[in-house]
């Protein structure tokens, strides 16, 4: 539960941190400083979708196994079911890694 907390505690303290690079002007990109703050807010930004994508997808797969195994009659809709699950979180990885290259 500890660790749960201090993950959690430094997202929102990256999560609080991210608007900031995106947020300077004109002037502060063409001193070279912004375009380094918003590439690692980007590169944080993808990682935490990446991470959050990986853990969504292991929960779906293991609970599609689980039922698949506890009645193995329905394993054809489970599986559809599954596969329509695993779509929809993939989705939001792509969506966010184009804002995030729009963005950039």
């Amino acid at each position: 539960m500890k660790k749960l907390l201090v993950v959690l505690t430094s997202l929102v303290g990256v999560l609080m941190v991210a608007p900031a690079a995106f947020a300077q002007g004109a002037d502060a990109a063409a001193g070279g400083g912004g375009k380094g703050l918003t590439a690692l807010a980007v590169a944080i930004g993808m990682g935490a979708a990446a991470f959050g994508c990986g853990l969504g997808q292991g929960r779906i797969a293991s609970a599609a196994c689980e039922g698949m195994a506890r009645n193995p009659g329905a394993a054809g809709p489970i599986r559809a079911a599954m596969i329509l699950g695993l779509v929809f979180v993939e989705t939001l990885v792509l969506f966010t890694l184009a804002m995030m290259y729009l963005k950039s």
